[in-house]
């Protein structure tokens, strides 16, 4: 991989809107139980009100302050989360004004997007129709919500997004290997600018899901929300001369099967050891190299023990080793994209806060000592099906 400049970031997420209220955010991150109750939909309803504060959405997400209020009806959550996030990448990247180009063109600006599950939202609301009531009156104006590059293809359109139009589904790894797509896409020549990253959003069946497969454990947070980066030729955007906030150096994935034909989740520190090897050497650094790690932690017990053990093998005992989700949430498909745009806010300056920091006693590791200065962080992503995926991200030289 040729170094890829980053030179916009849009988000939405659980901790603010936006990449000034984002680092805001995370400079002083609010407390999980002071955040807005859940307006989607009400969890008490299948357990106890003690799991709560387990499940965070974006707070106060108004897409028509962003997008205006046409053509939001037929809209679902994760599309509209997805479109208000390109915008804000658009704008910040400085390709867009009052959301017209005056850079670059609509012929050579793409997009690489992940989300893992689609909009079980939408799939849902029509099954529940269908099921309950009569297939006649499933409204057809939302059906195609239901197609899993639905959301994608919608920002396009609202984007004016014409080079290329990708929709990555690899679960929780999706967020980074649209970093790989978008990489191939330059080689090739297809597009000047990519926006890329992914999204997830809340909805009362992803949450069902979670809660009858055991997974919300007192440690997990289940969360939502959009990022998405302009990345760019570093050539190309020096010669616009665009805002280089980082630097995009090496990508690694891989992916070990389960033992048995009948395994299907299966989280592999194998797996992550080779991806964060992988990237490491394509980036053209050593384990030395790497300030701290942006992991994919999420309390899901088993998951995290594998993942600091492959961390601890491929970078070191005394590994600085980080947890965004544990103020971000468990946002799966948007997952790797989350971890980006942390990191992208530690190389712009932003400190690591307490409450993602592991120490020691719980990360397994020795004792760690985090830089003053952060000029190259891992960001790592374990899939539930044996994948892995890590990226290499720098400061701007």
């Amino acid at each position: 991989m040729s170094p890829r400049a980053i030179t916009g970031l849009g988000i939405a997420s659980t901790i603010g809107i936006g990449k000034e209220a984002f680092f805001a955010g995370l400079r002083h991150p609010p407390a999980i139980v002071d955040r807005a109750p859940l307006s989607s939909f009400d969890p008490a309803k299948y357990v106890g009100d003690d799991t709560l504060a387990q499940v965070l959405e974006v707070p106060n997400f108004d897409p028509a302050k962003y997008l205006g209020d046409k053509g939001l009806r037929t809209l679902d959550r994760l599309t509209k989360l997805l479109v208000v996030a390109a915008r804000l990448c658009l704008h910040d990247a400085g390709l867009k004004k009052d959301n017209q180009y005056i850079q670059s063109s609509p012929e050579r600006v793409g997009l690489c997007c992940s989300n893992a599950y689609g909009s079980l939202e939408a799939i849902t609301e029509l099954d529940r129709v269908a099921k309950l009531e009569d297939a006649r009156y499933i409204n057809p104006a939302k059906f195609p919500n239901t197609v899993s590059n639905s959301a994608s293809g919608y920002v396009s359109i609202w984007e004016d997004l014409r080079a290329l139009n990708v929709a990555v589904s690899d679960g929780n790894c999706g967020g980074l290997d649209a970093v790989a797509c978008a990489d191939v896409y330059f080689e090739t020549g297809r597009a000047d600018a990519i926006i890329v990253g992914g999204g997830e959003a809340m909805s009362e069946a992803l949450f069902l899901a979670f809660h009858k497969l055991g997974a919300l454990s007192p440690r997990a947070l289940l969360g939502e929300g959009a990022a998405l980066f302009s990345l760019e030729p570093l050539d190309l955007a020096i010669e616009r001369g665009a805002p280089i906030l980082a630097e995009v150096t090496g990508y690694g994935t891989s992916f070990v099967a389960p033992d048995t034909e009948g395994g299907l989740i299966h989280p592999s520190a194998e797996a992550m050891e080779r991806a964060i090897t992988n990237a490491l050497a394509e980036a053209g650094i050593t384990a030395a190299d790497v300030d701290i790690c942006a992991s994919s932690l999420s309390g899901l017990k088993a998951f995290d023990a594998r993942e600091l053990t492959a961390i601890g093998k491929a970078i070191g005992p005394n590994a600085c080793v980080a947890q965004p989700k544990a103020l971000l949430g468990e946002t799966l498909g948007a997952g790797g994209a989350m971890g980006m745009a942390t990191a992208l806010a530690w190389l712009q300056g932003v400190s690591p806060c307490a409450e993602v920091l592991r120490t020691p006693s719980n990360a397994g590791h020795g004792e760690t000592l985090l830089p003053e200065r952060l000029d190259t962080v891992l960001v790592t992503t374990m899939g539930y099906y044996g994948n892995a995926s890590a990226v290499v991200m720098r400061r701007a030289q």
